[in-house]
């Protein structure tokens, strides 16, 4: 009888132990992934820190527009050259704009299409204008922000692909100015500019003397990119333990007879 209870318990032990096999496997594979992507991000991060910070060089040319790929263009550094067309300007929604005290984060992307002397357009990102409503955004813009008059520009930014769409991104409609996505074929579209770059480029951050914010406030998205891997690792690998750490718990409790 006793032998029939020694052999009986490890066999108790093969289903549970097999479990936390494939757990603690299935779990692990799952952090060291995530190192993996860690390290992209970090390679990743890196590259758009020296795209962005480099010297500023002019725009691709309108000739070589149709052969762009975003990921060899995200993030360059340009100068731009020209005027801006303010009545051809939309305010895109921003739920998560900037965290001051001062005014609330909830807001809109001012861009605007800005025309070099060749006719090219290219739709410049000018920044983040705080407010519930369009028409409340356009009501914290700096008198100067709209005005048609405006002189030539010189604006330094950063090169950015459109902004992709997903199941939850309401449909713009530009005939009540409301806008989600930072598109510009769709703006070029509802506002009918022709000759419009399939990018947009963010202007560089760049304070105002006195500190105060000034709309649009331009705000620089590198800093943006989420870089959770390591956290994501963590966790990962410590359910690894955990189970394991149940599991040896069970196996000690199985073999004194109190499970």
């Amino acid at each position: 009888m006793s032998d029939s209870g020694i052999v009986t318990k490890p066999r108790g032990l093969f289903w549970p132990a097999l479990a936390t096999v494939l757990a603690c496997t299935l779990l692990t594979s799952l952090g060291i992934w995530q190192l993996h992507r860690l390290k992209w991000k970090e390679a990743l991060l890196a590259e758009i820190a020296a795209r962005s910070h480099s010297l500023p060089q002019s725009p691709p040319a309108q000739k070589l527009w149709a052969t762009l790929v975003p990921r060899d263009y995200d993030y360059r550094h340009v100068v731009l050259n020209g005027h801006y067309l303010p009545g051809d300007s939309v305010l895109v929604f921003d739920g998560d704009g900037p965290k001051d005290p001062h005014f609330s984060s909830i807001g809109y992307r001012l861009l605007e299409p800005l025309q070099q002397a060749d006719g090219a357009i290219i739709i410049v990102n000018r920044g983040y204008v705080p407010g519930a409503t369009p028409g409340e955004a356009r009501r914290h813009l700096n008198d100067q922000a709209l005005d048609s008059a405006a002189p030539e520009v010189t604006i330094v930014g950063v090169m950015r692909p459109p902004e992709p769409r997903n199941f939850f991104t309401p449909a713009d409609d530009p005939a009540t100015g409301r806008w989600f996505t930072r598109d510009p074929a769709e703006i070029a579209r509802a506002e009918h500019l022709s000759a419009v770059a399939p990018f947009i480029v963010d202007e560089d951050v760049n304070p105002a003397p006195d500190g105060a914010a000034r709309f649009p406030l331009p705000l620089q998205g590198a800093a943006d990119i989420p870089n959770n891997h390591y956290q994501y690792a963590l966790t990962w690998f410590g359910l690894a333990l955990g189970i394991l750490g149940m599991f040896i718990s069970f196996v000690i409790k199985s073999l004194r007879g109190l499970v």
